[in-house]
């Protein structure tokens, strides 16, 4: 039995594609950052993995892709907000910021330290991609010029960060973040140890959790409610400061208990690891940015170049125009001859 092989000739036009040479979206040429506003967190707030309240003094930057004859789109968001007065990661970064060193901490070096924390830093508690545009190059890219257009405007040296995602995607090491020896959660062994106590499903698994305890009878599932809220007030330091730290268990019992529930998930297996990046950029940037302008320098040096072509200054020519274009042209093309 004989059996014919076809083999079909490559053109010499292909395109040809050498190993380790990273290849990019072309689409990175069409895509801005810049200055946004609580409607673009709005936009795309449900596709955070995370809750969708806001801390305080909440600004936006926001990712924009503009393609050529196309409407804008909005693609990204990203949200800063005052700094945190207190984190265990920032005194691992600056000793001389741990409060109450031998005990000698008063009123005045209390409120010196939290004045420098404002005025050098901000924190980054929210960036979102639309998962069409997800594993592209995009998200890294995006928070380095929205780290340098942020703190270049309010003049601020450092950006802070908490992330349970960055222990899972490098995207923060490629923006040029710094981050501290990522630790277990400190509720995780007593968690694992009041899951096993109080319910059969595997504590990973916030569904099964859910569905064990609806059908309970309504004495257990009282039980159990009680047992997850005073867990959840035991280990949440929220729920202990603020305009909180005097009302006890109060707010706690009023709580959703699915809310209750999805917060002590969130202490027991969400390590988040303490992010820093350092601003190094002098003087006012633009308040809009190409997406590219990350590949022009490394993330931790400065901007080469602050000055672009904006999309609205590129004017395209009207058919008029082009055909006075090929006419001169041919008039010039005659006289050379």
């Amino acid at each position: 039995m004989t059996t014919d092989l076809q083999f079909t000739e490559v053109s010499a036009t292909a395109p040809v594609y050498h190993a380790g040479k990273p290849r990019q979206l072309s689409l990175l040429d069409h895509i801005f950052v810049e200055w946004g506003s609580k409607a673009d967190w709005d936009a795309l707030c449900e596709l955070h993995y995370k809750g969708h309240t806001l801390a305080a003094g909440s600004r936006y930057m926001r990712c924009v892709l503009r393609e050529p004859g196309r409407a804008e789109q909005l693609i990204g968001v990203m949200v800063f907000a005052n700094p945190r007065p207190l984190d265990g990661g920032r005194n691992e970064v600056f000793p001389h910021l741990k409060p109450n060193v031998n005990g000698r901490d008063n009123r005045l070096i209390n409120q010196t330290r939290l004045r420098w924390v404002n005025s050098s830093m901000t924190w980054n508690n929210r960036t979102v991609l639309d998962t069409m545009y997800r594993s592209a190059g995009i998200a890294y890219r995006f928070k380095n010029l929205a780290y340098r257009m942020y703190c270049a405007h309010y003049g601020l040296k450092f950006v802070e960060s908490r992330s349970s995602m960055g222990r899972f995607n490098p995207f923060s090491i490629k923006t040029g973040m710094q981050f501290v020896k990522p630790k277990p959660a400190a509720a995780l062994e007593p968690g694992l140890k009041f899951f096993a106590g109080h319910f059969k499903s595997s504590p990973q698994d916030i569904v099964a959790i859910a569905e064990e305890l609806a059908g309970k009878s309504d004495g257990e599932r009282q039980f159990l409610e009680r047992k997850l809220r005073e867990f959840y007030y035991k280990w949440s330091s929220v729920e202990k400061s603020g305009d909180k730290r005097d009302l006890g268990m109060t707010r706690v019992n009023e709580l959703p208990i699915d809310y209750v529930l999805k917060q002590v998930m969130q202490l027991v297996f969400s390590a988040t690891v303490y992010w820093i990046w350092q601003a190094v950029d002098k003087g006012p940037l633009p308040r809009s940015m190409p997406l590219k302008a990350f590949d022009e320098q490394g993330p931790n040096d400065p901007l080469k170049r602050t000055t672009w072509i904006s999309p609205n200054e590129i004017i395209t020519p009207s058919v008029d125009a082009i055909s006075k274009s090929i006419g001169v042209m041919r008039t010039v093309g005659k006289a050379a001859a």
